[in-house]
């Protein structure tokens, strides 16, 4: 496999086996060597490769710690900003009136708010008046004056059905007044005495 085109832990599994083949077979360490038009001893070359492996070894394991300290990190971090954030807000409720002792916790007291001129108040004013009617926007008071209106509501009435009569009435009962009044005690709609 080329050492170009491998990856970084190839790379440093291959220059390891390059130095072990070195040991093995160059076993007089002092040497000399020619590569590349470059004069080396045999300890030069054999501590140029395990360079390489101790690079990886070390990138390795500090991506490892890395990871290790990122994922606590996230864990640990969130409520010590609340915490931050509250101390904070402490410091700078007891020593809001001395500017110079916020700035030895690194705190910049807030701004006072600049008192607006009496044109910059009309103008305001006359912004929100404008922005409150192009919107159509109106106070509590005058949404309460509002009130829907009316016209012209028909009201349809819903009745149950009734049941239907099986047996037909004698012939010597009256029937009912049209009123829905009913005849009571021998009188009439009225509560009159019949006439003979």
């Amino acid at each position: 496999m080329p050492i170009a085109k491998a990856n970084k832990t190839s790379t440093a599994s291959a220059a390891e086996a390059l130095s072990e083949g070195t040991t093995k077979h160059f076993p007089n360490a002092s040497q000399s060597l020619t590569i590349g038009g470059v004069s080396y001893t045999v300890t030069q070359v054999t501590t140029n490769l395990g360079q390489i492996t101790t690079l990886r070894s070390a990138t390795v394991a500090a991506q490892v710690s890395a990871k290790t300290k990122v994922a606590a990190e996230k864990v640990q971090l969130p409520p010590l900003l609340l915490f931050m954030a509250a101390y904070e807000a402490y410091v700078k409720a007891m020593f809001g009136q001395s500017p110079d002792v916020l700035a030895d916790f690194g705190l910049v007291p807030k701004k006072a708010r600049k008192a607006l001129t009496a044109e910059q108040l009309a103008a305001a004013k006359a912004k929100a008046e404008a922005t409150r009617k192009a919107r159509g926007t109106t106070g509590s008071v005058k949404k309460s004056l509002i009130t829907g209106n009316v016209v012209g509501v028909t009201v349809t009435p819903i009745t149950a059905p009734t049941a239907t009569a099986t047996a037909s009435p004698e012939p010597s009962t009256a029937s009912a007044p049209a009123t829905g009044a009913t005849s009571v005690g021998g009188t009439g709609a009225a509560g009159t005495a019949p006439r003979a």
